[in-house]
């Protein structure tokens, strides 16, 4: 008896075939790799296009935002929209103060978030939509620099304009050259284009990217620092003549897995792990009368509170250690442990 599929009832019903017995139309593995391929490399060639239009009037443009005392307002309509609500992001997230605004729900009153210190950036392919022309003519109106990024030079967007960033592909990696696809990829990276040009003039650092990202691994690797990470962790510490039985119950009421061995002066004299002490057992020497600087590790490897935690990771992974002894001015500040850094996500 032959098999049918689950679905065929629903086959039946709807007079479409079931998901799973889709006909491919003849297409062999090869031939959708071979339009994989394709649209990589009309994409990559849209992208490199692009170099062709970085010059002085693109330079102007980044200059005028950087100027702008108020917002840069970025409006599309479409799969433009999408591209320009990312560009926002960008900008923000790198220090340009920036606003998304739908060119549809403009028209219908949220033109009314557009003041007059800002500068406007409409993104369009063919620059030619209603929509388009409609909030151009208002911007316009308003007084406030246009900016257009356009696909089309001769399209009512370029024509009526301020400044114009070319955004123009001579193909679309869709087979029926329609959908924006290789379109989209070069606004999206001429906006990135313009963000890191404004990083430069801004002077715009690592730390200021961490004051943006503070809660995002990112913004960890470059914020965090030792200090942040063992603020609540407990000191562990015995002197140097603490008999072995006491060294222990140190480091197990603190459980850092270590102590550190200081001074009368709070100086560092050293540190015992676990480790320490396994070694100190397999050597099978008597125990009794043995005192913490007996089987301490006089130079231990050592951060300050004030050291990134990123640099801190670093040396533990470099010696294939667990711990650093944390100093502040010669004395003993803390413990890090490589727990830490994964409680943080770091690791």
């Amino acid at each position: 008896m032959p098999q049918t599929c689950h679905k065929e009832p629903a086959k039946r019903a709807s007079g479409r075939a079931c998901c799973n017995h889709l006909p491919l139309r003849g297409m062999q593995h090869s031939e959708l790799k071979l339009a994989a391929l394709r649209t990589l490399q009309l994409e990559a060639d849209s992208v490199a296009g692009l170099q062709a239009y970085i010059d002085d009037s693109f330079v102007e443009v980044v200059e005028t935002i950087f100027r702008c005392k108020g917002r840069l307002v970025v409006s599309g309509i479409g799969k433009s929209a999408l591209v320009a609500q990312k560009i926002v992001a960008t900008l923000n997230s790198t220090g340009t103060p920036s606003a998304y605004l739908h060119a549809a729900d403009a028209i219908h009153g949220d033109l009314g978030m557009v003041t007059e210190d800002d500068v406007v950036m409409i993104i369009s392919k063919s620059g030619n939509s209603p929509e388009i022309k409609v909030l151009v003519s208002l911007i316009r109106n308003f007084g406030n620099t246009l900016i257009g990024m356009v696909g089309n030079m001769d399209s009512y967007l370029a024509r009526h304009s301020s400044l114009v960033v070319n955004t123009t592909v001579s193909q679309e990696a869709c087979p029926n050259n329609l959908a924006p696809t290789s379109s989209t990829t070069a606004q999206m990276v001429m906006g990135d284009t313009l963000a890191v040009c404004l990083m430069k003039l801004k002077g715009f650092s690592a730390e200021d990217f961490a004051r943006f990202h503070p809660g995002g691994t990112l913004g960890k690797k470059l914020f965090l620092r030792v200090k942040d990470l063992i603020a609540d962790n407990p000191i562990p510490r015995v002197l140097p003549d603490t008999p072995l039985p006491e060294t222990v119950i140190e480091m197990t009421q603190k459980r850092l897995g270590a102590t550190a061995v200081v001074n009368n002066d709070g100086s560092l004299f050293g540190i015992i792990t676990d480790g320490d002490l396994r070694r100190m057992l397999e050597r099978r020497q008597p125990i009794a009368g043995v005192l913490a600087r007996d089987i301490c590790s006089t130079s231990p490897w050592t951060t300050t509170p004030d050291t990134m935690a990123v640099q801190a990771l670093d040396v533990l992974r470099q010696h294939d250690i667990t711990h650093l002894v944390v100093v502040n001015n010669n004395q003993y500040a803390g413990i890090l442990h490589l727990h830490d850094l994964v409680k943080e996500g770091l690791i």
